[in-house]
């Protein structure tokens, strides 16, 4: 496990969770004038390397709409389904 990598992680999101595989969940929210919201979260593993980094974006509702995966590939912006 890198500690650095770990510390620098918890200073940069607000919020963790620990993983079954051993590697943690962080995530950080920004809320944007217009009542929406976005959520940013970072994947890693045990190593505290990132697997996946993408953004979630919420709806005055607190109602999820879109998500935009940016890491290991960038997907753009996709629709959530209802």
């Amino acid at each position: 496990m890198d500690a650095a990598k770990r510390h620098e992680n918890e200073k940069k999101f607000q919020h963790w969770e620990m993983l079954a595989n051993g590697g943690r969940r962080y995530s950080y929210e920004v809320r944007g004038q217009f009542g929406w919201a976005a959520r940013y979260v970072k994947v890693v593993d045990e190593n505290e390397t990132t697997i996946k980094f993408y953004q979630e974006i919420y709806n005055a509702h607190g109602e999820l709409v879109e998500v935009h995966k940016k890491y290991p590939f960038d997907k753009g912006h996709q629709r959530v389904k209802r």
